[in-house]
């Protein structure tokens, strides 16, 4: 059972597919523009031309896309610099044309603010020394879902950033037909690809349909299914689609361990 919005679940799917699984697809959420039609995004993303921010930090690809989306084929200032929390996120980026200059080596928003250096350092930039004191060298554009945990802004203010959070998007409830509820309730395994898909699959079908092989693409998520009472079996290293993909091979192909600590 595969539980990403409709739009971003055909590579996972394809993926499963071709290594033989029959792949149900319950798209739980969907991704909306926030409640302001995007007005604060494009007032951001202005911004971002004009050259107010030294950094964007991207912890999600629905992130990028709608930033980049909003961008076209305007000049982003060649100084500023990309971070996503994943390669992933950061796939997306290099598809639009864009290297990400900083990407953790675990994808979480903590491990994103830790890497990242503080204002006014050129290290890994090949720049001279910047005055770290202007609003525009420390600045960060953080576009964001609409709910979102807090640990990248907390991380990034604590090293002396300046963060402006901006919502790019919401997550909404999906609404699966009633066959794919049908079929998912026969599933061997579900794959949840973040925080939102565990709590509305737990919605739409309640712990007892949930199937009883629980992989996760990582420790957020895996976090969010055991808060909800769910024992889960693998969890994806890295934390990608390829590596979700490996674990629900590894997880449905006979893991004796049980379920992780």
């Amino acid at each position: 059972m595969v539980t990403r919005t409709r739009s971003q679940a055909s590579g996972l799917v394809d993926r499963l597919g071709a290594l033989g699984a029959e792949v149900v697809e319950l798209p739980v959420i969907a991704v909306e523009d926030p409640i302001d039609g995007g007005e604060a995004l494009g007032r951001a993303v202005d911004r971002l031309v004009a050259g107010d921010y030294r950094w964007v930090a991207f912890t999600s690809s629905n992130a990028v896309t709608r930033v980049l989306s909003r961008l076209g084929d305007r000049v982003v200032p060649s100084l500023t610099r990309w971070a996503a929390v994943g390669p992933g996120t950061a796939r997306t980026l290099l598809e639009a044309g864009r290297r990400a200059d900083l990407v953790p080596e675990v994808s979480v928003a903590e491990e994103l603010a830790r890497a990242f250096p503080t204002p006014g350092s050129t290290e890994g930039t090949g720049e001279r020394p910047r005055d770290s004191g202007g609003p525009r060298t420390r600045s960060v554009l953080f576009p964001r879902a609409e709910t979102v945990r807090g640990a990248l802004v907390a991380g990034l203010e604590a090293k002396g950033w300046l963060v402006d959070e901006v919502v790019a998007y919401r997550t909404v409830a999906g609404r699966p037909s009633a066959e794919a509820l049908a079929a998912a309730g026969k599933a061997d395994a579900v794959a949840f690809t973040s925080s939102s898909t565990v709590e509305r699959t737990l919605a739409l079908l309640g712990s007892g349909g949930i199937p009883p092989v629980v992989v996760t693409i990582g420790p957020v998520t895996s976090e969010q299914a055991r808060s909800a009472g769910l024992a889960v079996t693998a969890e994806a290293r890295p934390h990608t689609i390829d590596g979700l993909v490996d674990a629900v091979v590894s997880a449905c192909g006979g893991l004796e361990h049980g379920p992780l600590p």
